[in-house]
């Protein structure tokens, strides 16, 4: 006979089957904005319990039912948690951690006279997927879908009507849990999440519930590099001309005998003076790939406004990557780089189309040395390594 998964455990199957598509597809990616990181947080709690429903499956009502219901309930309670967690890319993660949600309780009174008093306290584990939105350079949205499962353990007393049939029943389940929050980063090694997640639950009777846990958590990551900042270097400009010499006047002299003079050989034209410019690959495109950011488009104004004062012969865009990956590969994102800078260059007519060349260098001119970088896998470590591969050199020849 086959085995099929109870309801209990399929949530949990579902999203472990989800996760590891998700690291699948990750790893193929590029994996500058990987990393792991770990991450504790606390804050308050607030319960949803069915009081009514509870209260008939923990007691046997008396003949006729329970005609009325008063109730008195202590909903908020402080939880905390605990993560682990793997970032894929700028865009997905996947998370697995420790929650403890604290206790809800409640009182019934009833008519017939009789009371029951309650409490369910619930805690477990969870695995997620954590989806990052970038808002700013630093700050990012947040949301997270994934499941818990989650042992609640209930403690039931009654007196008068109110006969409590298992004073100590507890339950184990797994289901669905979602979220939603911020996280800012203060610096490549430290951030703070605010979050809302809401938790499905036993309620330990065969009922239902359901906890929000309102959270502030310390994010410690592990091997994730730095944002790279634009690499500037600027040639120094040509010296200015030497002035003209000042002529005096003076009391006519008598006019001399005619000297026949040579004339003047022509001056020189001024030599042309080379600038190249460095931007990492990071600070203009997007993740893998090869569309200018908002960011870089600002870079690449400050860039063309410089130029606005300057006789220039030729520009020449190169675009170059770092060794992970195929060749073939690396020398069409080089070149796609290249040309889409030099697109942007030309547009709104700030630089003359003609004076402009864009040349894709693949992986073959890398900034690193030979034995700085060890190893061929796509390990975070050798990525941030190689991150001065990664660049877009633009070279502008010409005179001011």
């Amino acid at each position: 006979r086959r085995h099929c998964p109870t309801s209990k455990t399929r949530p949990l199957t579902l999203l472990a089957l989800a996760t590891v598509a998700a690291l699948s597809a990750g790893s193929a990616l590029a994996q500058s904005d990987s990393y792991y990181y770990f991450g504790l947080g606390g804050g308050q709690t607030r319960g949803d319990l069915e009081e009514r429903g509870l209260t008939n499956r923990v007691s046997t009502p008396p003949p006729g039912g329970y005609t009325s219901y008063s109730l008195e309930t202590d909903r908020r309670d402080t939880g905390y948690k605990v993560f682990l967690g793997y970032q894929l890319n700028r865009y997905v993660g996947a998370e697995l951690g420790y929650f403890n949600l604290g206790k809800q309780g409640t009182r019934v009174t009833t008519t017939p006279v009789g009371r029951m008093d309650a409490e369910v306290r619930a805690q477990g584990a969870n695995l997620d997927l954590v989806g990052t939105l970038p808002l700013t350079t630093n700050l990012s949205a947040l949301g997270r879908v994934g499941a818990a499962y989650t042992r609640t353990r209930a403690r039931f007393g009654g007196s008068g009507a109110v006969v409590v049939n298992n004073p100590n029943p507890s339950d184990r389940r797994a289901d669905m849990k979602v979220g939603v929050g911020l996280q800012y980063a203060f610096s490549p090694g430290f951030m703070m999440r605010v979050e809302g997640e809401r938790y499905r639950i036993s309620d330990a009777t065969g009922g239902r519930g359901r906890v929000n846990l309102y959270s502030a958590s310390l994010v410690f990551p592990f091997g994730r590099a730095p944002a790279a900042a634009p690499k500037v270097a600027y040639m120094p400009p040509a010296p200015p001309p030497a002035p003209e010499p000042m002529v005096m006047a003076q009391a006519p002299a008598p006019a001399p005998a005619p000297v026949m003079v040579a004339p003047l050989p022509a001056p020189a034209p001024a030599e042309p003076v080379k600038r190249r410019v460095t931007y990492s690959a990071e600070s203009l495109f997007g993740f893998d790939k090869a569309t200018i950011r908002a960011e870089g488009k600002a870079a690449l104004d400050s860039f063309a406004t410089e130029l606005a004062g300057a006789n220039f012969e030729s520009i020449t865009v190169e675009g170059h990557t770092d060794r992970i990956g195929s060749t073939a590969y690396n020398q069409k994102l080089s070149m796609e780089r290249a040309e889409a800078v030099k697109a942007y260059l030309v547009s709104a007519g700030r630089v003359d189309a003609g004076k402009v060349k864009a040349v894709g260098m693949g992986e073959g001119a890398p900034a690193t040395k030979a034995d700085d970088c060890k190893g061929n896998g796509k390990t975070p470590a050798l990525i941030s390594c190689l991150q001065p591969d990664r660049r877009v050199e633009i070279e502008v020849t010409g005179t001011r």
